[in-house]
């Protein structure tokens, strides 16, 4: 059953109540300065309304009472401008510092979400609720604050002051007043779900970008740029249809309710004149009434445009808090073992495990490493060997069986201990915006320069990275700015190997290096292996000839293992896929 979307916004309005709950001292500031602001206001009225009562005629004006109210009507002026710059302190510091938390929270989710969720939505739509729809968010939630409460005091004050000076005429006021509110709700029920949609398809638009942006040299190469630019045109279209519905329905509500408060004023001019010439009213509380009637419609105005940005806000809200409450990966146990003493002893016994339910990718695998060992999978595309990666670092957690090292079922082991003690190089490069330095101490902060530049000698980048405009300090953008696929690989490289780990993985880690450079690496990678646990997924057979275990893995089965000279004797699987690339 699908919840009513006014019970969806109540639900968003509920949870995001938890951030404004720390800064309670600002809202409590805000509402008193907000009552202020509106008691001073109103009370200018008055004393103009009795200003007004002292000029009785030619010669008959009471100058002395008149200068009195003037100064006090400046003192009011003076107290209420005061009074509305800290209440706008108090509303950014408020909304700025919960948009912050939210931020930090979705920031926080996203680094401890399972990889499920990152594989299976798009970079540029996560991108999208983090970013765009927390500034809506932010953007509404300043305009409630700032027009809201005051609104909300200017109504109730200037019916107060309206009571006190003629019930009558408040009355007729009050009476024309449901009708703007009914006008405001019929529309901001339509207001939402079009806000909604105009979110969703903002975070699918900017999610087309990053992916044709990060692709660009793969959609020139194959003259995808027609296809794209109609599915943008498509998204395009569907956001432009979306925010003009929008922005139609919700800016009928200001003409509208203008309307409807220009009938309450003319029925406070009409009644307010007839009792006036009854004898009933003075002049002065006439004007009194009239300028409280043009105040009392005025919030009016300002609530219906806050009700719509609100709308929004609500809307882009309920998104970013969809991701914060996405379950995060399974949690650690509360007395998680943190492994030291990681020696290389691996075991994996009747592995299960699938990405998706009812379909079977890994079943019953078994394997045993010991430390010093290196263990190559080797297969067709799509047989597993990289799932079989993401089981041993725990991105993902089996459905059956157990992974264990050092005699631990990982899943009672830390992460960040477990992952500590990898060395992980995959065929995809991932560097930061930062130094070359900076990128290759990420996993030991701690590292002298000697230690660095021994690592870089060893991976053979130091001889690339010195010819660089300013060597270890040149800066580099997420995508490695002008380094070769090969370069940013070495870079990956030379962060293993300074850490040392007491496991390797290496996932095509030489894919994308020339031949003569794959022969010195593959010796540092010797001597990086020897006394350390590896394990090698690799395409090109050459790379694991001198590997002590071959796994040779076909739908998810290890179907053959032994060394590379066993397998070639039993002329099977593996001999086949050797002789296709050396026959």
């Amino acid at each position: 059953m699908n919840t009513p979307k006014y019970a969806r916004q109540m639900e968003t309005l509920r949870k995001l109540s938890r951030y404004l709950k720390p800064y309670r001292v600002y809202l409590a500031v805000s509402v008193l300065l907000a009552a202020v602001t509106v008691a001073l206001t109103l009370y200018v009225p008055t004393l103009t309304g009795n200003a007004i009562d002292f000029i009785l005629g030619e010669g008959r004006v009471d100058f002395p009472r008149i200068i009195r109210i003037l100064i006090q009507i400046g003192v009011c002026i003076a107290v209420t401008a005061l009074a509305q710059w800290i209440m706008n302190i108090c509303n950014n510091k408020m909304t700025y510092q919960m948009v912050r938390d939210i931020r930090n929270d979705a920031f926080q989710k996203i680094e401890i979400l399972p990889l499920k969720y990152i594989d299976s939505h798009s970079y540029g739509e996560v991108v999208s609720r983090v970013i765009a729809d927390v500034d809506q968010l932010a953007d509404g939630l300043l305009m409630g604050f700032t027009q809201l409460f005051t609104g909300i005091a200017t109504i109730a004050g200037t019916l107060g002051f309206m009571l006190s000076i003629n019930v009558g005429i408040t009355f007729v006021v009050v009476l024309i007043t449901p009708l703007s509110f009914f006008v405001a709700g019929f529309i901001a029920k339509r207001t939402y779900t079009m806000f909604r949609l105009q979110s969703e398809t903002r975070g699918e638009q900017t999610a087309l970008i990053e992916e044709m942006i990060g692709n660009q040299k793969v959609v020139q190469a194959f003259s995808h740029e027609d296809e794209a630019l109609e599915k943008f045109d498509e998204i395009n279209g569907r956001l432009q249809k979306y925010s003009l519905q929008a922005i139609f329905f919700s800016s009928l509500t200001n003409p509208a309710t203008r309307f409807v408060n220009s009938l309450a004023y003319a029925a406070v001019c009409v009644t307010g004149a007839l009792t006036a010439v009854a004898g009933h009213l003075t002049v002065g509380q006439l004007t009194c009434l009239l300028s409280y009637a043009n105040q009392y419609t005025k919030p009016f105005n300002e609530i219906s445009g806050v009700v719509t940005e609100l709308q929004n806000a609500i809307a882009c809200a309920g998104r970013i808090l969809e991701l914060i409450e996405e379950e995060p990966q399974i949690p650690e146990p509360e007395n998680a073992l943190s492994l030291t003493d990681i020696r290389g002893n691996v075991s994996l016994s009747d592995v299960t495990f699938s990405y998706e339910s009812g379909q079977r990718l890994i079943e019953n695998l078994n394997l045993t490493a010991k430390p010093g060992q290196r263990i190559a999978i080797v297969g067709p595309t799509g047989c597993g060997k990289t799932t079989v990666i993401n089981l041993l670092m725990r991105f993902y957690d089996v459905n059956g069986g157990s992974i264990r090292v050092e005699d631990y079922d990982i899943r009672d082991i830390t992460r960040k201990s477990l992952r500590a003690g990898y060395g992980m190089v995959l065929q995809d490069t991932w560097l930061k915006t930062g130094t070359i330095r900076e990128n290759i101490v990420m996993g030991r902060p701690d590292a002298t320069e000697e230690e660095i530049i021994q690592a870089a000698k060893a991976s053979h980048a130091h001889s690339f990275i010195r010819r660089l405009p300013q060597g270890y300090d040149t800066r580099i953008t997420e995508d490695g700015g002008g380094l070769s696929q090969g370069q940013k690989q070495l870079l990956c490289i030379t962060r293993v190997m300074l850490c040392h780990p007491p496991m390797l993985i290496l996932d095509e880690a030489t894919s994308s290096i020339d031949t003569r450079t794959e022969l010195k690496i593959q010796n540092a990678f010797a001597r990086l292996m020897e006394g350390r646990t590896s394990f090698i997924v690799a395409h090109r057979l050459s790379t694991i000839r001198e590997a002590d275990r071959i796994l040779v893995m076909k739908d998810g089965h290890v179907i053959e293992q032994g060394t590379h000279e066993e397998l070639l004797e039993k002329k099977g699987f593996y001999a086949e896929l050797y002789n296709s690339q050396f026959g």
